[in-house]
Parts: structure tokens; sequence; C-alpha cells
């Protein structure tokens, strides 16, 4: 017989999720001004039908305000939002939240205290008389494993069984498209993974479009088909967990999905020389100005044989992983890199490097 995953136990008490008709959600070229301050700037972005397209970026780079476009809570100022062909809100038409079939999450899930929390999960079903609407409620607690909870109140719960609740809610009605603002940032560290892996078989399950912020890169690519990341209220970059980390377009993307060592030189007969050695600057011209990312990952270090002599300066225990500090010959700047943590004997101080070629990008600067 063959290898079958552990479950969770959300996974063993709940029911599968209903079925709902997924919707294609898109932005064109949305702009958002605050107080005179342009806080989204010219974005087009498309939520394909059944697809988990998260958001990314730090913040101030627009990405809540994004959502609560899409939503209907914040309205831009120039551009549209169109769901299944059908503007939604722009120059010619404006739908109010109730009319999208939209579902959203908030960050601190919003659940009413005086209210059960079966209530909690009907509240959005006023379209369906009231017994039809407890049975549709109680059958979104029992997809997230939460029937037996259905006459507590939220209080009562912890941050994980809330956040299910939330979801619940939010899936109830069985919308098109579901917003999630940040929804894993006030839970323990320690059950993240579990709840998160617990919302994502859940949203596979409904086949809904989920659209979910968040500025965590390692978790936009635990739960994403797709990224797209902002800074500044514009669109950085859109692909896959795999683009992103392999193909960054920009230094800030780069340095977004991974720890990474910064190096300034200029490129002279293909090459820039860095603290590392000489480094490939392929397709850039001669004499122009670029920045190296090395991600610290990539930097392999050997008590004796590798490519580049270098000196221990700092070095710090994480459990699996050692960070260490490095002097390399003939530059002022220190070298980082992240190792296993049983690679090095203790005590050694005199070390020597080498850098996998593909843990090394090169970026031109702007002129």
């Amino acid at each position: 017989m063959g290898f079958q995953p552990a479950q969770s136990a959300a996974e063993k008490t709940r029911r599968t999720t209903g079925v709902t008709f997924a919707s294609r959600l898109t932005f064109e070229d949305i702009h958002h001004s605050y107080h005179g301050k342009e806080t989204i700037r010219g974005i087009s972005l498309t939520a394909e039908p059944g697809e988990v397209l998260c958001l990314l970026g730090p913040s101030g780079s627009g990405k809540t305000t994004l959502l609560r476009i899409a939503a209907g809570i914040e309205i831009q100022s120039r551009g549209r939002i169109v769901i299944d062909g059908q503007e939604t809100a722009g120059p010619d038409k404006f739908l109010p939240p109730e009319k999208r079939g939209i579902g959203l999450m908030f960050q601190d899930f919003a659940l009413f205290p005086h209210m059960t929390v079966l209530e909690n999960v009907r509240f959005g079903l006023t379209a369906l008389p009231a017994r039809e609407a407890a049975a549709e409620a109680g059958a979104a607690l029992e997809r997230v494993g939460l029937a037996h909870y259905a006459q507590k109140y939220p209080h009562a719960l912890s941050g994980g069984e809330q956040q299910r609740v939330a979801l619940a809610r939010a899936l109830a009605p069985r919308p098109g498209v579901l917003l999630m603002d940040e929804p894993f940032s006030g839970l323990d560290s320690r059950l993240k993974d579990a709840i998160r892996a617990d919302t994502l078989a859940i949203l596979r399950e409904s086949r809904a479009t989920a659209i979910v912020v968040t500025h965590d890169a390692e978790e936009a690519m635990r739960m994403a088909d797709r990224i797209a990341l902002l800074k500044d209220g514009r669109l950085v970059q859109v692909g896959t967990s795999d683009d992103l980390y392999r193909r960054p377009s920009d230094l800030f993307t780069a340095a977004f999905f991974s720890e990474i060592n910064e190096f300034d030189g200029v490129v002279h007969n293909g090459l820039v020389v860095t603290p590392i050695g000489p480094v490939p600057a392929k397709g850039i011209d001669e004499g122009r100005e670029v920045s190296v990312a090395v991600r610290l990952s990539g930097i392999d270090v050997q008590p004796h044989g590798g490519a580049v002599p270098a000196r221990i300066l700092s070095r710090r225990f994480l459990g699996v992983v050692e960070l260490l500090s490095l002097a390399v010959p003939g530059s002022e700047e220190t070298v980082r890199a992240r190792i296993r943590a049983d690679q090095l004997p203790p005590g050694v101080t005199d070390v020597a490097i080498t850098v996998a070629p593909k843990d090394i990008l090169v970026f031109e600067k702007a002129r």
C-alpha cells in the first residue's frame, strides 16, 4: 500500500466543502489616492477562476487598499474592477459590496462577540429563509471541522478556531471570489502551518477564486498559484513562486524572496569584481554600474578547499542552521552566509568559501 499523508484534526472532522462557481476578477489600470498621496499607481492584474493569487509586499505597498477596492469598501480614482467580464466598479457602474458575489475575510476575523458561532456564520446568508440559512451555516461549520462549537461564543475559541469560523462565514454564501486580508497574522507561529494547510485544502475543495494579502514571502510561496509583488503602489512582478525566486526582475524582488549579500560594481570585460571573486555580467554593457545579489544560502563554507579564503568574524547558532559573518581578503565589506549547523567544526576561524552560480544575480542600476 502506498504512503498516505497524515491528516490534520480539522481534516478528520470536517465534511467536504461545497463547490462554488469560481469567478475571474480583473483590476484594470487601478489608481487610488489618499489625502492627495497616490497609493495605487496603475495596477492591472487578473485573478483567474479557481486560482489562489497572493498580493505580496511590504507595509504601505498598496496590497490591502487593492483588496478593499475589489471588495467595494474603497473606491478607485481611476480604472475598473471587472468580474466575469462585467464592470463592477468604474466610470459607468458601481456595485455595492453585497452585490458583487465576493466573500471578505478580515485580518482580525471580525467575529461578533455577542453572537454564537452559528449565528456568526449565518450572518451573511440574509437572502435565505431562516431555517435554510441555519442549515447552510451548519454545513459550513462542518466543512471547517467546528460543527460541535456551533452554540459557543467566539471568546471560547482559540485563535485558530476563530480563524476557521471566519473562513466558514466567508464561504457560506459560496462566493465566486474570496478576499483574505493577512488571514494568519494573528495566529501563534506554531499553529500557522497547520491552519494555513487546512485553509488551503478548503479553498481547493470550494474552488473559489481567492486573493490573499500577505507581507510574508514564504507564506505566499506556500499558498499561491501565482504571486503579485507590489512596491509603493506599483506592480513589480507577477508569476509563480519559482518565477519570482529564480528569475527576479530586480534587486527588490530578489531581496524579498531570500536573504542576500549586496555588492556594487562596474562591468569590465563582461565581469564584475566582488568580494567573492569576479562574477559574469551576461548581457550587460561594458562600463555599466550594477548591483550583485548573492543569496546567503548559496555560499558554501568549508575549513579548506574553497575558491576564496575567509575568516569568521561572528557565528550565530540558530538551531538547524548557523549564520556566519565573514571577512575576505582585499575587501572591507563583510560576507554573510547561512550554513548547516553541523557543517563546520567548533572553534574554526580560517575557512574557504565557494558560491553556487545559480545563487548569484546581477542587476543593472537605473540610469
